[in-house]
């Protein structure tokens, strides 16, 4: 490695650490993804998320990729892509596939001091249709993955809002599916589109 290949890696690093976001590069402009994978075992075991979640994005400064506390860079009017799919994503002996973990909702938290855990007064995201429709293309001998999309509201002023993932986790030996919230709360850091 060269003396200039080693000071333009340096380079690379404290820009992509650095506090002020000028100073991280272009924004991606086109569709984020906010890909989440799912423990199932364990939470369906422990009904709960606490520890099996994993998300990770394509946002330019994000802050905690592997975590369940994900907090994904976008800009205002910006499309996102949430994508859920458990970690054992391989067909079975028998031909089936695993159980599924789906998004029900997105419920993002007010900003206001002293109502972080009450849902926001306004609205945050406009949710896009599907598309294609897993739901009809889902039988036992066909992977699908799950996802929610919206686009940030060209009207959400610039800050950190933290959301809940609701979901709903396949039980195939269970009478009904199993419901649960993310324990911790991962967040979209929106800027202004300047």
């Amino acid at each position: 490695m060269t003396e200039q290949t080693r000071t333009d890696q340096t380079r690379t690093d404290q820009s992509y650490q650095a506090g002020d976001f000028k100073e991280r590069g272009q924004l991606n402009s086109v569709q984020l993804n906010v890909v989440t994978l799912v423990d199932m075992d364990r939470a369906v075991a422990t009904q709960s998320l606490d520890g099996c979640l994993f998300m990770m994005d394509n946002s330019v400064g994000g802050v905690g990729q592997g975590t369940d506390h994900l907090e994904t860079v976008c800009k205002q009017g910006q499309v996102i892509n949430w994508i859920i799919r458990p970690v054992d994503m391989h067909r079975r002996p028998d031909g089936t596939w695993p159980p599924m973990p789906k998004i029900n909702n997105l419920v993002f938290l007010d900003i206001e001091e002293g109502d972080e855990d009450d849902p926001a007064e306004r609205r945050m995201m406009t949710e896009l249709k599907v598309y294609g429709g897993p739901d009809r293309m889902r039988d036992k001998h066909t992977a699908v993955y799950y996802y929610w999309a919206g686009a940030v509201m060209t009207t959400a002023r610039p800050a950190l809002y933290r959301y809940r993932l609701v979901l709903e986790l396949e039980t195939p030996h269970a009478p009904t599916n199993l419901y649960l919230n993310s324990p911790h709360y991962p967040a979209l850091r929106v800027l202004p589109t300047t």
